[in-house]
């Protein structure tokens, strides 16, 4: 039993002496206790209690001075806020510990460290309040942190600025907000061994997609050196997402890697007073993720350990928001910090909110483009703080529903954050302050929008759109949007299953949460397009052409990978597999590349590659390319992508789809290809679908199906060559229409083909999504599944249902 009435060692803590110990302390010593013995790292430490801090605040007669300095402020007023904060805080740094109470903490701290390494070793002092991760309001990052604290009088001073960070302007604007008394809340310090991440890497680490609230993926954003630069904006990290349900599975589901710029690191400092410094990254270190695949995958395990251990403990789902270190020295992995995600984890569930650019032709309005933050799209007036220091945030004239415009944010600036109508800063990754305030606050916002504050001015009008992906645009002027509010308890039950055509893998988290039955189709082009962003032929053969900047550029897009093959295949991997763990474990159906000769033409490195054509849309496009020596190698390329899906990360859930596919001779040479390069079809229970689109495909159904798994119906190209016309012609558009009766008689000789067949046969194309009698007719000819786009589920599902019934009755 603890004796002690000011420290306790933090294995001591737990979950239930928050009151005692703060929300920070008693998670750390609940994991001490119950996740260390499983294999989590965490660093050993002591806790300086609450019961001390209201000590100290009674020792030094600062309770009524407290309350008359905070006596009648007006929060909002940030000039009479600044100067109150600063007047407590004083008191508090100039406040003298008891004997007895310094004599309990410097010997707590002499055990932890040892008497010999007193000035070698530094420690973390972190602040952690009572009211941390209450279930209505995140008190985290409310009080500061300080790092590499070395020697007795250092860690006094230190302890006492923690005391004092109870009353920072952000605090007590905080607890203003929600309505909280100043004097509810104590403060404990945790005082923790020190991971050397100033040598190796540190980040955080979420059990929740923190943008859609997508349950099943760990998201993790790391950089060189301690965290403080991470946490604050000042750096853009590397992003790692990884799949739970197979990672508990033994998969090396890593879905996702984007590498970080990590222009910034902070280390330990050795001179003057300063305990860390900043200091430039090196190029090398820029040039490679923060954390090896072993590494990601032993993090996310521990991230997935928490969460469960938490989930059982409060009796519901608790998804986790967790710190992580990398020590430098040793290579091991730690857990400095744990407390509960607030924000995705209390939304309501089965409602949500869509927001939708209308501008079609709104691409010549942008701007800038950043790390899309939340997916909702707001207009106003630009506040450029562009050279505002923060000690002068009490002079800033900000107008509710103002764009903020910033290099970073930090706590200081929390004021003012919450008049915005949105937030973009020029530097920060999706788990920066920023981005964290906005997500608490509801609000839109950019992050690592380089240049935000050079090319945005105060007054401007723009729209900030998080709405379209991972990516954020800000438009010039006021851009219309809508706004649509989506109960998915309302959604009919059908018989017929619904999927989805999911382009991007950036909305696949988004749209997961709707009852779709799979993915349709997922197209490899827009992932090739926007992620790999090269001609897959002028990857592997750029050497020989004697093109010096298309080799500069490819070696800039290859950094952070062994060499251009292993580019290409992973960030295939990776756009596809997000995609499928999205839907897991319902089909994803993804189509390879059926880019047109002048699309690849106009791709970088594709004018030494691509003949001219003259009419692309019929010519080397689908199958006819896959066997062809011209580029037979890039589609091996793809076929290594999906067997890496498919068996490294566990994805099975994937079907493959042969589009633009003329003759049965030529499925069975695509084949060839396919089996050269590690792809069977039936190995593993892969299964391959045929794009009917051409007239043949139809016309030799029955030949077909005995060599696929299935026809998924491409509606638009089978309505060009069925009515012999260029959909891409703007002098025949007017004809084209997917419901002209030879189309439509097509597609049902397709259909009753297939079924006689006993081979699955579905739809992707377009029609359904725009016409919902389209659809409707589909669901009578006894159509397998229909797949359609995002925006067009809600009104699909409706009219399924609605011929559903009819049918029914009939």
């Amino acid at each position: 039993m603890n004796n002690n009435r000011f420290t306790m060692r933090l294995i001591e803590a737990s979950i239930e002496d928050i009151d005692l110990v703060g929300g920070k302390s008693a998670s750390l010593g609940e994991m001490l206790q119950h996740l260390k013995p499983l294999g989590v790292n965490i660093p050993d430490g002591f806790i300086v209690t609450s019961q001390a801090y209201f000590q100290f605040i009674t020792d030094n007669q600062l309770d009524q001075k407290i309350k008359d300095i905070l006596k009648g402020v007006d929060s909002t007023n940030l000039r009479e806020l600044t100067s109150c904060g600063a007047r407590i805080r004083t008191l508090i740094q100039q406040g003298i510990f008891s004997s007895a109470m310094e004599q309990e903490i410097l010997v707590a701290y002499e055990a932890l460290i040892g008497l010999e390494h007193i000035q070698d070793f530094g420690v973390a002092v972190r602040s952690s309040a009572t009211a941390e991760d209450l279930p209505d309001a995140s008190f985290a990052g409310q009080q500061d942190t300080y790092l590499n604290i070395r020697g007795r009088q250092d860690l006094l001073v230190a302890i006492k600025n923690c005391f004092a960070s109870l009353f920072t302007d952000r605090a007590i604007s905080y607890r203003e907000a929600f309505n909280f008394g100043h004097f509810n809340i104590g403060l404990s310090v945790c005082i923790q061994q020190m991971v050397r991440s100033d040598l190796g890497a540190s980040g955080v680490a979420f059990s929740i997609d923190t943008e859609s609230g997508f349950k099943d993926a760990v998201i993790i954003n790391g950089s060189y050196g301690l965290g403080e630069l991470l946490v604050q904006g000042m750096v853009n990290p590397d992003e790692f997402i990884v799949y739970k349900p197979l990672l508990k599975r033994g998969y090396a589901s890593i879905v996702e890697k984007k590498l970080g710029s990590k222009q910034l690191q902070m280390i330990y400092s050795v001179s003057g007073s300063e305990t860390v410094k900043v200091i430039d990254t090196p190029v090398e270190s820029t040039e490679r993720f923060c954390l090896s695949d072993a590494q990601i995958l032993q993090l996310s395990k521990w991230v997935c350990i928490i969460e469960e251990y938490y989930t059982a403990l409060k009796g519901k789902w608790c998804p986790m928001d967790v710190e992580w270190a990398l020590d430098g020295l040793k290579g091991d992995l730690y857990i400095v910090q744990a407390r509960p995600e607030t924000i995705h984890s209390l939304k309501k569930s089965n409602c949500i909110t869509e927001y939708k650019i209308n501008a079609k032709n709104r691409s010549s309005q942008v701007l800038l483009k950043g790390i899309a933050v939340g997916d909702k799209i707001a207009s106003g007036r630009v506040h450029n703080f562009k050279g505002v220091n923060k000690q002068n945030i009490q002079e800033i004239n900000f107008n509710t529903g103002d764009i903020m415009v910033a290099e970073i944010t930090d706590p200081d600036w929390e004021p003012i954050m919450k008049k915005a109508a949105a937030i973009i800063t020029n530097k920060g990754g999706r788990t920066c302050h920023a981005a964290i305030v906005a997500r608490e606050l509801g609000v839109p916002a950019i992050v690592g929008c380089d240049g935000a504050t050079e090319t945005l001015l105060t007054g401007q009008e723009v729209t900030v759109s998080c709405a379209e992906g991972d990516t954020g645009f800000i438009y010039q002027g006021q851009i219309p949007y809508s706004k649509h509010e989506h109960d998915l308890s309302d959604l009919p039950d059908v018989s017929t299953p619904i999927m989805m055509n999911i382009g991007s893998p950036d909305i696949a988290f988004q749209y997961a949460e709707y009852p779709a039955k799979g993915v349709g189709l997922a197209r490899e082009e827009f992932i090739i397009n926007n992620y790999i962003k090269i001609h897959p032929m002028a990857l592997l053969k750029h050497r020989e052409l004697n093109d010096i900047e298309l080799s500069n550029y490819i070696s800039s897009l290859i950094t952070g990978y062994a060499d251009e093959q292993q580019y290409f295949i992973e960030k295939l991997s990776y756009g596809i597999g997000k995609i499928a763990s999205a839907y897991y474990p319902n089909k994803v159906i993804v189509r390879f590349s059926d880019f047109k000769t002048n699309e690849y033409y106009n791709m970088p490195g594709g004018k030494h590659f691509e003949p001219g054509e003259e009419n692309p849309m019929i010519g080397w496009r689908g199958a006819s390319r896959y066997y062809s020596a011209a580029y037979k190698e890039a589609f091996g390329m793809e076929c290594k992508a999906i067997k890496r899906v498919r068996e490294i990360m566990g994805l099975d859930n994937v079907v493959v789809m042969i589009p633009f596919c003329r003759t049965v001779d030529e499925l069975l040479r695509v084949y060839q290809v396919m089996d050269e390069f590690g792809l069977k079809r039936g190995q593993k229970g892969m299964e391959v679908y045929l794009m009917a689109e051409v007239p043949s495909n139809i016309i030799l159904a029955e030949e077909f199906a005995r060599y696929i798994d299935g026809f998924s119906i491409g509606s638009n190209d089978l309505t060009q060559l069925v009515l012999g016309l260029d959909r891409d012609s703007a002098l025949v558009s007017g004809l084209y229409n997917e419901r002209n009766a030879a189309v439509k008689i097509m597609i049902a000789n397709l259909i009753r083909t297939a079924k006689r067949q006993g081979v699955k046969v579905g739809i992707c194309g377009q029609g359904p999504s725009d016409y919902p009698d389209f659809a409707q007719f589909l669901v009578e000819e006894g159509i397998d599944s229909i797949s359609v786009t995002p925006d067009s589920f809600m009104k699909t599902v409706k009219a399924v249902k609605e011929i559903e019934e009819k049918l029914v009755a009939y």
